[in-house]
């Protein structure tokens, strides 16, 4: 008879364990933490490196100065990523360097819907038509029908001559845009 090895890594007085977290699986919820400013990315590695699941969502931005031009990786929602966790896990999140919070209504962390967080992986597929937008509430709901965001949801929005599908994380009240062909998209009823 043997038994699964269980990982773990420490943090601060508090235990990350790997058995904890597959006995957990029912019960595990997204939640929106809140980081420090400019810290996403290291936040998002050391959940990586505890192997606890996390969703950072960036977007490519190109900045130019006087001698040069460069690619960077932004979030495309400063100071917040996504974790998926259990009930006992979220106090061990707020220990981690970085952590503030777990974004809260009414006093409860709030869990954010799991729809949003696949909308907005499956719109991430194609990563150079993704930018922030301000937040959107109401808007002509879409589905896109052809091609790798077939299935995804969001508010048609037009700007010149593209079309664009925002997607909107209600919990945050953030929005990002993806351009599309107005061909490839339906109405919602």
């Amino acid at each position: 008879m043997s038994t699964a090895p269980t990982v773990s890594a420490r943090v601060g007085a508090d235990v990350f364990s790997q058995d904890l977290l597959m006995h957990e699986a029912d019960n595990m919820q997204w939640y929106a933490a809140y980081t420090c400013a400019r810290h996403e990315k290291r936040v998002a590695q050391q959940l990586e490196e505890r192997r606890i699941e996390s969703f950072l969502p960036t977007y490519r931005s190109v900045r130019k100065w006087k001698d040069r031009r460069k690619v960077l990786e932004l979030p495309l929602f400063p100071s917040y990523l996504f974790v998926q966790l259990g009930q006992r896990n979220r106090l061990d999140l707020l220990c981690l360097p970085g952590v503030l919070g777990i974004v809260c209504f009414q006093g409860k962390p709030a869990a954010v819907e799991r729809t949003e967080i696949e909308n907005l992986r499956q719109g991430l597929v194609d990563r150079t038509a993704v930018h922030p937008h301000p937040y959107l509430k109401a808007g002509r709901r879409v589905r896109v029908r052809n091609g790798a965001m077939a299935g995804l949801e969001g508010i048609m929005v037009r700007e010149r001559d593209c079309a664009r599908i925002v997607l909107s994380i209600s919990l945050l009240q953030r929005s990002v845009c993806l351009d599309i062909d107005v061909a490839d998209v339906e109405p919602v009823n």
